[in-house]
């Protein structure tokens, strides 16, 4: 079938613009009940108090970015969808397609995105998060402001995951080996260790059936398999809160590899594009960790961007989902139950 008008909305997180943007990003994010759970009237006035008090250190984070105060985010997506419309008008030539981005804790955010689509007037929408692992905290919660948001015309489907598609993994895998060429050319029989580094959650939310940690995993195998790693380890970053998070965490692991006499190439495993988590998190504050470690070399891959196998990854995911409807992974998705796997719930 041709003639369609095909609407893609790309869901991410966000991130402010510029500096007095911070404080109501923030207040979006801990609002959300995804990642506080627990009663608006309780939630929110902790969601005030949480921005109020980080404002300051996170505008000073914000301001290590060549950002203009803000996130990077935004642009980087831009890019993405405007790779991907390339590449769909390309793969789908009969049909009007449009790529649109629903962010979830900044503009755009999700309601004005659900407008724009609507005023699209699409026959067919295709829901794709850029998030590549199914998690509560962030796919379900994209969907779940889609679903409350979007009342307008087109047959809808989601691509709920894709932790192990083929050119997803490809383009985390080119940009390790170029990190691991780079550490051959310039540290010569230097032993290097791989570490993939995810962002974290907390346990409870895998006991409760989330299939994150799974999903990562997953793609973290099937990124060592492509490469042939003898040498790599798991961990997770980004820890918040009292809670119990997945590790171990990234900082441990770089002090191992510290202890262990090997250099390092990090790689931001369930991040696609770049912003505070990659250019800070793991730039700066943890490249200054293994400094003080004496961990050398510290090498980096970058996030995927619009890596050409990735991009191929997100038009295949697209035009997979044209043939059905409801939610499905594109590849292999979860390998054992989850409560929150939105597919194994439409199969139930």
């Amino acid at each position: 079938m041709s003639g369609r008008r095909i609407a893609v909305v790309l869901f991410n997180l966000g991130g402010p613009d510029d500096a007095a943007s911070v404080r109501p990003f923030l207040f979006n994010l801990f609002n959300d009940p995804a990642i506080i759970g627990l009663p608006g009237f309780a939630r929110t006035p902790l969601a005030k108090l949480i921005s109020s008090r980080r404002e300051k250190s996170a505008q000073a984070n914000y301001a290590m970015m060549d950002a203009g105060g803000g996130s990077p985010l935004k642009a980087e997506t831009k890019k993405q969808m405007a790779a991907l419309d390339a590449r769909l008008a390309a793969v789908l030539p009969g049909d009007a397609v449009k790529s649109f981005i629903a962010m979830r804790y900044w503009h755009p955010l999700t309601d004005e995105t659900a407008s724009d689509v609507a005023a699209f007037v699409p026959d067919e929408v295709v829901l794709l998060p850029l998030y590549p692992q199914f998690s509560t905290t962030t796919t379900q919660s994209s969907l779940k402001a889609w679903k409350s948001a979007y009342s307008g015309p087109g047959r809808s489907r989601t691509v709920c995951c894709y932790p192990r598609a083929a050119g997803w993994i490809e383009a985390q895998a080119e940009g390790v080996r170029a990190k691991l060429m780079e550490a051959e050319r310039d540290h010569p029989g230097r032993p290097m260790r791989v570490l993939f580094s995810a962002h974290g959650i907390p346990e409870k939310l895998v006991a409760k059936g989330d299939p994150y940690q799974e999903q990562i995993e997953g793609t973290v195998a099937a990124v060592a398999e492509t490469i042939g790693l003898t040498d790599w380890t798991l961990c997770y970053q980004s820890r918040v809160g009292p809670l119990k998070w997945l590790g171990p965490s990234t900082p441990d692991t770089i002090r191992q590899a510290a202890a262990d006499g090997v250099g390092v190439v990090v790689t931001p495993i369930a991040f696609v594009s770049e912003h505070i988590e990659t250019l800070v998190e793991l730039d700066i504050e943890y490249g200054e960790l293994a400094h003080e470690a004496g961990l050398h070399p510290y090498l980096r891959a970058p996030a995927v961007g619009v890596a050409e196998p990735f991009i191929e990854a997100l038009a295949g995911a697209v035009v997979d989902a044209l043939g059905r409807t409801g939610s499905a992974p594109y590849g292999p998705g979860c390998q054992a139950r989850h409560k929150a796997c939105p597919f194994q719930a439409e199969a139930a």
